[in-house]
């Protein structure tokens, strides 16, 4: 038998939100030709096999992914699109970009296909018709797909307070699959992070500031329109946000809400939260804090692989350092329950965590938590 080697942290987990690295042909191999011209060819963009996040085989090769997984502690792994993602742009006909995601959805069935107890993969689904949204929802949940990943931010005239998304919520919630909206996902002028060209203080006030303002935004509309009142089992993963920031939110929306003399619902904002939301996390010190009285339903742990900014292979960790004082119960719901109750399946048994560690995503970041 191999030898192995023990985590710093032996907790068993799962990540809420692991991500893929898309065959950078995939569309242009498998989009019905009169789609073809011009849409998602990643071919001669800055992609590159080896670097960024094509540094790991294991975000398009399944049985490279699982041994990545071991190498980390991880069991199982709810998984995003990162390509995909793209379909939402303003110059694709909503029937193209459809296409594309049935591409997407397609290629994730075969791959989660692998290892479906331990592959959680997610439908992308773009929500401009809902009865297609409904049928492909099904479709892909009956191949063993675990939820659905929507955009963020809608196209402007169908606002989360529309009752155009009525029928795709009340299917979602008839078939129990968590639907899930990604940071960067959607339509408008803040869907990016840090990229060329951009100076430090525009890359890093987009992602620190704007983002969680923008998620502050839907998810407001979402429980104060009266979705969940409408959708009670309905549930909504919000992904890559982190988490410290939840409280005074749901608190201040709470607030806000008692002050508005009409008021139509008959549960408080932060109720409809506890009961319909929920949030991933990756390496929040303050998120960790407050997990020992707040968000232990809610909160969900994730390690983002493989994006170069994960904290893969160094979640032990990182768990150790930000989560370590949590009491046994509640690092187990955050870990791994949590997520196993929200997707509906069982926690896999561990698998042998490889005796050499590989080579972190950054070397330098890396070599911090080594030396920790």
């Amino acid at each position: 038998m191999a030898e192995t080697r023990t985590p710093k942290s032996p907790e068993v987990r799962i990540s809420a939100d692991s991500h893929m690295a898309e065959p950078l042909d995939l569309w242009q191999t498998r989009l019905p030709e009169r789609y073809r011209a011009g849409v998602m060819d990643f071919s001669k963009g800055h992609h590159q096999i080896g670097k960024g996040q094509y540094a790991r085989e294991g975000g398009w090769d399944p049985a490279k992914r699982l041994v990545d997984m071991a190498a980390d502690g991880v069991v199982a792994e709810v998984l995003y699109p990162t390509r995909g993602k793209e379909m939402y742009r303003d110059d694709l006909a909503p029937e193209v970009a459809e296409a594309c995601a049935s591409v997407y959805n397609d290629w994730m069935i075969e791959f989660c296909s692998e290892a479906g107890d331990r592959l959680w993969g997610q439908a992308e689904i773009g929500l401009w018709n809902t009865d297609h949204a409904v049928h492909e929802l099904e479709r892909c949940m009956k191949a063993g797909l675990a939820g659905a990943t929507v955009w963020e931010i809608p196209p402007e005239g169908i606002p989360w307070t529309s009752d155009h998304y009525d029928p795709f919520w009340a299917a979602a919630q008839e078939m129990g699959a968590p639907v899930s909206m990604h940071i960067n996902t959607g339509f408008g002028p803040y869907t990016g992070g840090f990229r060329p060209g951009r100076s430090l203080v525009e890359s890093v006030a987009r992602t620190c500031g704007e983002h969680k303002a923008i998620a502050m935004r839907q998810l407001t509309e979402l429980i104060c329109s009266g979705v969940f009142e409408r959708f009670p089992e309905l549930r909504v993963v919000l992904a890559e946000l982190e988490v410290g920031w939840i409280p005074f939110w749901v608190e201040d929306m709470d607030r806000r809400f008692l002050k508005w003399r009409e008021r139509t619902l008959p549960m408080l904002p932060s109720e409809y939260f506890h009961r319909n939301v929920f949030a991933t996390f990756t390496q929040d010190e303050v998120g960790g804090h407050l997990l020992a009285s707040y968000g232990q339903d809610n909160f969900l742990w994730s390690n983002d692989y493989p994006h170069p900014g994960c904290i893969w292979p160094f979640s032990g960790e990182i768990i150790t350092h930000t989560l370590g004082h949590l009491d046994a119960a509640t690092m187990a719901k955050v870990l791994r329950e949590n997520t196993a109750r929200i997707y509906g399946r069982p926690v896999p048994s561990p698998m042998p965590v490889p005796t050499e560690r590989p080579p972190s995503m950054d070397e330098e970041w890396g070599r911090r938590w080594i030396e920790r």
